[in-house]
């Protein structure tokens, strides 16, 4: 595996979403003798731990939007290359805080379309149907008809948003005689049901979306390119305040700090900026610091600072810390909007 992922790896250099392979070293320190280690960037949260905290309400539109299309980006790029994920679940997408996007990890069952080399391809639960089959007939000893094909991929990124959609796990459900026979009544039922607050059109174009992702014949199945161009994807969504607390970026933003009489005193409004930096520069090097004194974001603090580590440091810190006799809340904030100057107004 070791060798296969280092080849993938440096074959899929450069593409933002697709984690960064910057060496490798030897282990000769690990238990069974030296090991070889891949050397590869440091990344954040996976969807994984994400579907932990937004279980029974699923994740927000913003999230689902972003990953979906983070996701598909790099698949777009990787089967372009001729190359298969073979193995895309939660716990391999994961998010960076420096470059604000989801990123694809673990290619460690990835193979050159037409060239698969290991029959066991996929986890349990996001395995499309052709790799099930595949499975059933090598354990039987029996060659399969059809070959595996980037189509893999797609069926798994549709369970991963289907589970970020409805915060469940849909291992069981997948693998019922029920879903063989109508997945696309389940989909349906999952997107009506009373739990799932999202029930806009917005949730409709993200419905088609998986179900064109969900074909049971890998022929029917969209490609990557083709998902891209959803209508789902053009509409603008603002990320919620569990998102901005669960996503780090290099900017953080600091509510219930300033009331709205400091802001009116020129002078006060001065000490106070200086009293915040002084303060947020504790924890790193601070780049700019906004307090806007009119809406959207009037009396927000927007501190960004070098790099996402020191404003990870600052948010834990900052939180719950008592400024001017309030509770201040930390949450981080998009470094693209910011930069734009685009303060979302909506968040709560």
């Amino acid at each position: 595996g070791f060798r296969k992922e280092r080849a993938a790896l440096e074959q899929l250099r450069g593409h933002r979403n697709i984690v960064t392979l910057y060496g490798v070293f030897t282990n000769h320190y690990s238990a069974n003798g030296p090991s070889r280690c891949l050397l590869l960037e440091l990344l954040d949260i996976s969807v994984s731990e994400l579907l932990l905290h937004s279980s029974n309400h699923g994740c927000s539109m913003w999230m689902i939007q972003h990953c979906a299309r983070d996701v598909l980006e790099a698949l777009a790029f990787l089967h372009h290359k001729g190359y298969v994920h073979a193995d895309l679940k939660p716990r391999n997408i994961l998010w960076s805080a420096e470059e604000e996007c989801f990123k694809l990890i673990d290619f460690g069952l990835s193979f050159k379309e037409g060239n698969q080399d290991v029959k066991y391809i996929q986890t349990d639960g996001y395995r499309a149907p052709e790799a099930e089959l595949q499975n059933c007939l090598a354990q039987a000893g029996l060659q399969s008809e059809t070959e595996c094909t980037s189509a893999v991929d797609l069926w798994s990124l549709g369970i991963v948003l289907l589970e970020m959609f409805s915060g469940m796990k849909l291992k069981h459900t997948v693998q019922s005689q029920e879903w063989k026979t109508n997945s696309s009544a389940i989909i349906d039922r999952i997107f009506a049901s009373e739990g799932v607050v999202n029930s806009a059109i917005p949730a409709y174009h993200l419905r088609d979306l998986i179900k064109s992702m969900l074909h049971c014949d890998q022929g029917k199945r969209a490609s990557a390119e083709k998902a891209l161009c959803s209508p789902f994807f053009s509409i603008p969504f603002a990320p919620h305040i569990e998102d901005l607390v669960m996503l780090p970026t290099p900017v953080l933003r600091l509510l219930n700090v300033l009331s709205d009489a400091s802001l009116q005193c020129e002078e006060e409004y001065e000490d106070i900026l200086e009293d915040i930096r002084e303060e947020c520069q504790k924890y790193g090097p601070v780049v700019s610091l906004l307090i806007p004194k009119e809406n959207p974001g009037k009396g927000q603090v927007f501190v960004e600072y070098a790099n996402a580590g020191d404003s990870k440091a600052a948010q834990k810190m900052l939180t719950g810390k008592i400024f001017d006799g309030k509770f201040v809340v930390a949450t981080f904030y998009p470094l693209s909007a910011y930069k734009r100057g685009y303060l979302y107004q909506n968040l709560l």
